[in-house]
């Protein structure tokens, strides 16, 4: 074994060090499912879960090497990430040729973002979008003469910078949490516990939705959607907060029961409200960038909408920091 290798597990906590070992354990399981469903039940709808694993097993890697090589790395693939669900969805927008210059602020908003995440200046960060961004969208339409859907054009840009830009950033800001004030598995613990449960939800949802769903949800918005396993994924997204919880992140109590109500929820909304998106686009995947999952969106949409309730209920209830 490496040295580099020896000095990063050394300095894991024992918490995270298990929590990787669950998911690799998991991505053996689902793998072995992969081959055998399809073989068991030929004409079952388990035929995409191939792709969607080897997909796993790639994403898992990605980000996982990066939370081990700290918040510089983390920021680094974020900022990436965001750059490519920010290119995504500008690309499914209804955008024209006058918009160009909206378009460039919009790009241009994500290393200034980050840049601020870098230099852990946490008030900048904190309004740069939803206020100072949010204000330059409709004056530089306004300054370029652009007034036909005026409204309309601003508001698509704005969320989607919000969205694939503001709401992302916040895991890069977990990561400067000092380990004071997450002593349970540092700031990596914090992050990790917030892919792993946002993540779980949809894993659960899925598979619920899959082997039992019968009554749809939303069927004119995400026909595939089902309460059987909106209610499934809920249950065990929740046992599965409140049971580890308490062993990556300080939250307790109240604060923990909320977290574990509400996340799952949120992970929900993002799902649909991203499927409206599509829908309203007429598309099914926001690209074919990830085989079996469809597009950086489609695999972030949970994400999105998860992120900043988990940071900020964090904040509330748990962190010094923030």
């Amino acid at each position: 074994m490496s040295p580099v290798l020896n000095s990063i597990i050394a300095g894991t906590p024992a918490p995270l060090l298990w929590g990787a070992a669950g998911v690799l354990g998991a991505l053996l399981l689902g793998s072995l499912a992969a081959w055998a469903l399809p073989c068991l039940r030929p004409n079952s709808r388990f035929g995409d879960l191939g792709p969607r694993m080897r997909s796993w097993w790639a994403i898992v890697i990605l980000v996982g090497g990066a939370l081990a090589l700290g918040w510089r790395a983390t920021t680094i693939l974020f900022a990436l990430i965001s750059f490519l669900a920010l290119r995504e969805f500008l690309s499914l927008a209804p955008a024209r040729r006058e918009d160009r210059m909206v378009i460039v602020l919009s790009y241009a908003a994500i290393p200034v973002s980050y840049l601020f995440v870098w230099l852990h200046i946490y008030m900048f960060y904190l309004v740069f979008i939803p206020v100072w961004v949010f204000l330059a969208t409709p004056f530089l339409m306004a300054i370029i003469g652009q007034t036909r859907g005026y409204l309309t054009s601003t508001a698509v840009f704005h969320w989607g910078v919000m969205t694939c830009v503001y709401n992302i950033g916040y895991i890069p800001l977990l990561m400067l949490v000092p380990r004071w004030d997450a002593p349970q598995a540092g700031a990596t613990g914090l992050v990790f516990f917030l892919l792993l449960a946002t993540e779980a939800n949809d894993v659960f949802q899925y598979l619920v939705g899959k082997l039992i769903g019968r009554h749809k949800i939303v069927p004119t918005v995400s026909p595939n959607k089902t309460w059987e396993g909106f209610i499934g994924g809920w249950v065990l997204t929740a046992a599965l907060i409140v049971a580890l919880g308490p062993v990556f992140t300080p939250l307790k109590g109240i604060g923990l029961w909320i977290v574990a109500g509400t996340l799952p929820l949120a992970g929900f909304a993002g799902d649909v409200t991203f499927s409206a998106i599509k829908r309203d686009i007429g598309v099914k995947d926001t690209s074919g960038f990830i085989p079996g999952h469809g597009g950086v969106l489609d695999r972030l949409d949970s994400l999105t909408f998860t992120t900043p309730l988990y940071f900020h209920l964090l904040a509330l209830f748990a962190l010094a920091t923030y």
